[in-house]
């Protein structure tokens, strides 16, 4: 089976409603009717039921940023896993570097988010990545092993159906800095053989793993060319319409 292409917009803390509405309505009249790409735009919280609506008829999905490890309970300003599948969201961003890194959100506790997602029939997009010491001390590999190891490999393999890795290397995100495409399809291999090792080649095979850190319109062909690059987590260039419209068709034309 031939994985599909995903593009996954995340659009951080950015945007009003009507800025969100607005994008939203932009990318849904610019996309090709003929699009294979696998679209899915993660707003912030406040906007997913209205998009929600907006979205219905269309083949864009939507995801949360972000989901707390438990059902329910006296965890103010949190949401769950569980109230968000409830309300039609199927998808969830877990173990981005921002949540690392500004929130301390460390492997164990990204396990336990990861469980009760699945536990909820969401499905995860797993976010893995090295910090330019790690890069500069050649630790990359043994980083981003260790992040998949104790954040995913708990699952089952009937599990692993509801999961996509984000390769998102640290030191590229926000920067303008990029992997080149060379870096960038070394560490997806990387991470496809570490699947195939805990699982099998087909669970390996099967499994999306994207790439994040600055994807743009620029280096997105050079990325979407590479054989174990399924896709991008895209973060600014997901902001405007026409940029991310652009990236989507270099994806549907990667995926043929």
């Amino acid at each position: 089976m031939q994985r599909k292409k995903v593009v996954v917009a995340n659009w951080k803390m950015n945007t009003s409603p009507k800025e969100s509405e607005h994008l939203v309505s932009k990318i849904v009249e610019g996309l090709s009717l003929n699009a294979s790409t696998e679209i899915i735009l993660a707003p912030p919280f406040l906007y997913l039921e209205r998009l929600l609506e907006r979205l219905k008829d269309t083949p864009i999905q939507l995801a949360a940023q972000n989901a707390h490890q438990e059902d329910k309970g006296a965890f103010t300003g949190e949401i769950s896993s569980n109230m968000l599948r409830k309300m039609g969201i199927r998808n969830v961003i877990l173990g981005h570097s921002e949540r690392r890194s500004y929130f301390k959100e460390t492997d164990e506790l990204l396990a336990r988010k990861v469980s009760k997602a699945i536990q909820n029939e969401m499905s995860v997009i797993f976010c893995v990545g090295e910090n330019l010491e790690d890069r500069t001390h050649r630790k990359h590999f043994e980083v981003v092993r260790e992040q998949l190891c104790a954040g995913i490999f708990h699952l089952n393999k009937g599990d692993m159906h509801r999961v996509r890795i984000a390769y998102e290397p640290v030191w590229a995100i926000g920067t303008g800095k990029t992997a080149d495409k060379e870096q960038a399809q070394e560490m997806h291999v990387f991470l496809r053989n570490s699947i195939a090792e805990a699982y099998g080649i087909e669970a390996a095979q099967n499994i999306s793993i994207i790439y994040g850190g600055s994807c743009n319109t620029k280096n997105a062909e050079d990325l979407f060319s590479q054989p174990d690059i399924d896709g991008g987590l895209i973060g600014g260039a997901s902001l405007e319409a026409e940029s991310f419209l652009q990236i989507i068709a270099v994806a549907d034309v990667a995926g043929v």
